[in-house]
């Protein structure tokens, strides 16, 4: 089974963290939300249960998760969002641009966790910049554009007879830099 990045289940707990003290006094349930384009429960939900609850965090227990999928419509994203925001979750974690976007609208307070997105929040206008995001939203992307060189040279090394290297890329992607010499 492939694994969640640890990363994502890291932020969503640093999230909630803050409020760990209030739960020493009693068993606190914490809120979340959840907001993804995907079609519904599957292995990335799955793993990311499973790493929350390795640190102590269990659906039914002490924290309550508010899924909820947009299936690939892209119109529902701000319905969906509005709804999150009105349950007054601790923290929501949203998977895409267009969730994330949609959340920012909607709300300024609540804790927002990228979770996974394949573009440049700063372009997409979701924060600030890498190094002081600002606001309430916080996560991980897949982008690092700086890092190419060394994932090649990391290629090589692995693969020693490696003399060609090919990429596939979708050109109309914000993500994806083409530039011609």
């Amino acid at each position: 089974m492939r694994l969640i990045r640890p990363a994502v289940v890291l932020a969503v707990g640093l999230a909630l963290a803050p409020l760990a003290g209030e739960a020493q006094q009693a068993e606190k349930v914490y809120r979340i939300g959840y907001l993804s384009p995907r079609l519904g429960i599957d292995w990335v939900v799955e793993a990311f249960r499973q790493g929350l609850g390795k640190l102590g965090y269990v659906e039914g227990q002490n924290l309550v998760i508010e899924w909820r999928f947009t299936k690939g419509r892209t119109d529902v994203w701000p319905e969906l969002a509005a709804e999150l925001v009105r349950l007054k979750l601790d923290c929501i974690l949203a998977m895409g641009v267009g969730p994330v976007a949609a959340l920012k609208k909607a709300t300024a307070t609540i804790p927002i966790v990228i979770g996974a997105i394949d573009a440049d929040p700063v372009e997409e206008g979701l924060v600030a910049s890498f190094a002081r995001p600002g606001g309430n939203i916080t996560g991980l992307t897949g982008i690092a554009y700086d890092l190419a060189g060394k994932r090649l040279e990391l290629l090589k090394e692995t693969v020693p007879g490696l003399s060609r290297v090919a990429m596939l890329i979708n050109p109309s992607r914000a993500a994806v830099r083409v530039t011609e010499k």
